[in-house]
């Protein structure tokens, strides 16, 4: 097995970075229910979004975009479930 190229770690750091940057929201929403500010339509589409990245990424064998997404899918799908289901009103 050979080392990641410059390549993978510049996609490694990209996803960290992009999925780090979404856990405080998502953090914060799974602590208080209070999804009264998310748009339904927007997070409807950023999640199907972030499922056919998933797909994508599965297709060229691009771990850093699997990984990335399967877990950013994970959280958006838990937050829009709680979105539908009415979540908290603050």
């Amino acid at each position: 097995m050979s080392a990641p190229s410059w390549m993978d770690l510049l996609g490694y750091a990209a996803a960290s970075l992009t999925t780090a940057s979404f856990i405080p929201q998502a953090w914060l929403t799974f602590r208080t229910g209070n999804v009264q500010g998310i748009s339904l339509a927007m997070y409807a589409t950023f999640t199907i979004g972030v499922a056919l990245w998933l797909g994508y990424g599965w297709m060229l064998g691009a771990w850093p975009i699997v990984v990335a997404n399967a877990i950013t899918l994970v959280l958006a799908l838990a937050i829009l479930t709680m979105k539908l289901r009415g979540g908290r009103r603050g």
